[in-house]
């Protein structure tokens, strides 16, 4: 309908074209304006053949950074290369990014008559943190004359995924929802000392081996119960620890037809909290297994007990692209943990049901995106405000 549109409104300037034409012929100089004529007719033509030539001997590729930071300047750099040596005239395409990235309408048109390849560079600002694409939506080939042009034939680039990576804020450790979890963490390991006491009390020995932490243990190994008493970080020389870690599952579900931008603006939110939350823990000592979709479409649980692995693993998720309709599923998440905290940016009646799937409700709560987050579970619903501070809804 927009080139129906847009074909209309230029009727009325070739028709003046040609009154003139007719004018300079019959009235002021006939045989310019027979040469006139014979332009007229003869350059549309051949604008038409250069165009159609071209069709499927224009290729075009670009290439980008994997992540950029939020606020900053996304790079991207655009190749187009021409087959054979006939010249071709103009080549019209238009660079577009996901809602992550500021909007832009810029379209390049670009000659190449002598050149086989041609290169050019353009920014588009990172707004929203979260998983984003760049790529190419509509490659022409245009005459030299502008008023046609025909989509190439040659295949476009795919889609490049590019990861925008947003402020991660600084938790207080004096937050009621870190201390809830600290206190889950210690009473399991609590119990977890009381039952192995009773298990080696014939032998009147410790259950477990103990020494004092040194740099490169595994925190998942720390007692935390005689870390207290002693002022100081003991660990197990056993293996025997996975029932204290805590576990955080990271649900980013989209509803079908969703507006984009709201969408990843909440799913910004979601990721900014969860690991805000991480990057606390492990500072403090509390391993916890991390629950989220990898880029192979499958749950990945990795084990967070180290400061620096709360940033690889944000990049890990940041470069794993969000699946309308798709959310976690709980079922075949491990249930032997002290904690669970699943954090979601939709807790309607679908994720109520998908939690029924696991035994561990007693012991689990819900991360969701504010206070008027839907909460259709019944569990106690956390959600970070603008001063960084977790409150329960």
């Amino acid at each position: 309908m927009k080139k129906i549109l847009k074909f209309i409104a230029g009727i009325p300037s070739i028709a003046a074209i040609v009154f003139i034409v007719y004018i300079f012929t019959f009235s002021i100089d006939g045989e310019m304006g027979v040469i006139l004529i014979a332009f007229m007719l003869v350059a549309p033509l051949v604008s038409l053949i250069f165009a159609l030539y071209a069709r499927k001997r224009i290729s075009v590729s670009f290439d980008c950074d994997s992540y950029v930071k939020k606020g900053s300047e996304l790079k991207v750099r655009v190749t187009l290369r021409k087959t054979g040596f006939f010249p071709l005239a103009v080549v019209e395409l238009r660079p577009e990014a996901s809602d992550v990235f500021e909007k832009q309408d810029k379209i390049y048109r670009l000659s190449m008559c002598s050149d086989k390849k041609m290169e050019f560079e353009l920014s588009l600002r990172a707004l929203i943190g979260g998983n984003g694409s760049v790529y190419i939506s509509d490659v022409y080939s245009c005459g030299f004359l502008g008023f046609m042009k025909f989509r190439v034939k040659t295949t476009l680039p795919e889609p490049f995924s590019v990861g925008v990576i947003p402020d991660i804020p600084e938790i207080k450790e004096s937050s009621q929802f870190f201390r809830s979890i600290a206190d889950a963490v210690m009473t399991s390991d609590e119990d977890e000392d009381n039952d192995t006491s009773m298990i080696f009390s014939a032998n009147t020995a410790p259950g477990y081996e103990l020494r004092e932490y040194v740099q490169g243990d595994p925190l998942k190994r720390v007692n935390w119960k005689l870390s207290s008493k002693k002022n100081k970080l003991m660990v197990r020389l056993d293996e025997a620890t996975a029932s204290v870690q805590p576990l955080i599952v990271l649900d980013l579900y989209r509803k079908k037809g969703a507006d984009p931008k709201y969408a990843v603006i909440t799913e910004e939110k979601l990721i900014r909290s969860v690991f805000g939350l991480l990057s606390l823990l492990v500072k403090r000592g509390i391993a916890c297994d991390f629950a989220y979709y990898g880029s192979s479409g499958e749950i990945v649980s990795e084990s967070i007990d180290n400061p620096d692995i709360p940033e690889q693993t944000l990049l890990k998720v940041l470069s794993v692209r969000v699946i309308e309709g798709r959310r976690i599923d709980f079922g075949k998440l491990d249930s032997s943990v002290c904690a669970c905290v699943a954090a979601t940016t939709d807790a309607g009646p679908e994720f109520s049901g998908n939690l029924r799937k696991t035994d561990e409700s007693d012991n689990m709560c819900i991360l969701g995106i504010s206070a008027e987050s839907a909460n259709a579970s019944g569990l106690p619903l956390w959600y970070l405000d603008e001063n960084n501070t977790f409150k329960l809804v």
